[in-house]
Order: structure tokens, then sequence, then C-alpha cells
């Protein structure tokens, strides 16, 4: 398997994002704001598509707009009634703006059919660069915000008394949020960024674990399925994404087994 340089170049990909994936998915489960991650992926696929359809790399635009969306969704007013309502429409409307560039995209549609899906497979050296340079960017950006960011989480009343600003804490964590889930779609696919980004992460809160153990064993989780999922497409020939969907759900499960188990 591993004579092969594609699959050099998946293994050291799927490590990157998922060391990613899994911090920033456990701020995301803990905040309740694992829709972001789902909202964020449909988002960029409009910029994605929008990107090939011009001549641009896919991850370009993806990135750049799911980063644009993440900002704006944590501009946005937390309380309003109509917020929901607001970002059901976004969402919408990038989708069908994704749709319509699909529609002229008849020269990319198995570039198209990468980004809904996912290709692992097809990580080049250039872009394996760009995806360890986002990682460490989104890393560094974590380990920065992470304790006031904790704080926040856990206790915001107290958190804004102490002087730490909400908003804008708010808005660096869903562009922190983007920035993973552009990494994370080019492994499972726009419609499965939920897998990688929030099943790890549920899978550790789950076990009651204390934030900074909790943090590393969700980045070890992540890597651990998407590593699984390359083995398992192997063997198998079933696409990569389908495995690492069916991992996170089994380890949510046993999970939640094993909670029920010691507390009874």
């Amino acid at each position: 398997m591993l004579e092969y340089d594609f699959m050099r170049i998946a293994f050291v990909a799927a490590f990157w994002v998922g060391i990613v994936c899994g911090p920033v998915g456990w701020f995301l489960v803990l905040r309740g704001q694992t829709f972001a991650s789902h909202a964020l992926s449909h988002v960029g696929f409009a910029g994605a598509t929008g990107a090939l359809l011009l001549g641009f790399p896919p991850l370009a635009g993806l990135t750049s707009g799911a980063l644009l969306a993440g900002i704006l969704m944590g501009v946005a007013p937390e309380r309003t009634a109509g917020r929901d309502v607001m970002i059901g429409l976004v969402l919408s409307v990038a989708l069908g703006l994704g749709a319509l560039c699909l529609h002229f995209l008849t020269h990319a549609a198995s570039a198209a059919t990468a980004l809904l899906f996912g290709d692992i497979l097809g990580v080049s050296r250039t872009m394996l660069l760009w995806l360890v340079a986002l990682s460490v960017c989104c890393l560094g950006a974590l380990a920065f915000m992470g304790r006031p960011l904790l704080f926040a989480s856990l206790q915001p009343e107290l958190a804004a008394a102490k002087g730490v600003r909400l908003r804008v804490l708010d808005i660096a964590f869903l562009a922190l949020v983007a920035l993973a889930t552009a990494e994370c779609a080019q492994i499972t696919g726009i419609l499965l960024v939920f897998t990688l980004m929030v099943a790890p992460a549920a899978t550790v809160l789950r076990l009651g674990i204390a934030p900074l153990y909790g943090l590393a064993l969700a980045a070890c989780l992540a890597v651990a399925e998407a590593w699984g999922g390359l083995v398992l497409s192997w063997y198998t020939d079933a696409p990569t994404s389908f495995w690492i969907a069916l991992l996170g759900a089994l380890g949510f499960v046993g999970a939640c087994v094993s909670r029920r188990v010691t507390s009874a």
C-alpha cells in the first residue's frame, strides 16, 4: 500500500487534516455550533465550483467562500427571530449558485464529483503543501485563542464580565471553522464534512474527558478514522469517505454504550 506515492501523500494529508478537525470539532460540539460546519461547507461549495468555472484551483475558491461565510455568520446578530431563516436562505442561494456553476462545468465533471464526495487519493504534492500550511495556521490560531474560547464556551456571562470580547472571539472561531471545513472537504467531500468535523469530537465529549485530554483524543480519533478509512478503502474498493463516516458513527455509538454501561 505505502509503496505507492499517492497513498503516502493521502496518509500525510489525512494526518494534517485530522489533527485540525478533531480539536476544532471539539469546540464546535461544546459550543452547540455543529450546524456551522455543515453550513460553511455548502457555502464553500459555491466558491469552489465558481473557482473551477473561472479556471482557479477549487481549494482556493472553497477556502475563500467558507471563510467569508464564517465571518458573516460571526457578525450576524445572535438572538434575532429571523437569524435561522436568514442562514437557511443564504445556504439555499449558495447551493443554487453551486448548481448553476456545475451546469456549465461540462469539462470538469470529475472535479465537481470530487468536491462533493472527496478524493483524498487525488491529493497532489502542491495541494498537500497548501493543506499543511492551512493546518499550521489553524493550530496556531487555536492555540492562541484556546483558553479564552474554552472560558467563553463554558461560562459566557462570566467571560464577558472578565473582559473577554465574545463577539470578536466568535468571529475568529467561525473563521477558523471555515478553514478547517475547507481542509476537511478535501478528504470527505463537501456533503460529508460533518463526519470528520463532528463525529470524533462528539465521541470524545460523550466520554466526559477533561478538556486538554479531550482535545488531544479528538485529534487522534479523527486521524485514526481518516487512516482507517484509507486502509479499508484500499482493501474493499469502497469510497474512503464512506468508511470514515461509518467509523465515526460506530465510534459514537460505542461511546454512548460505554457511557451507559459505566453509569449503570
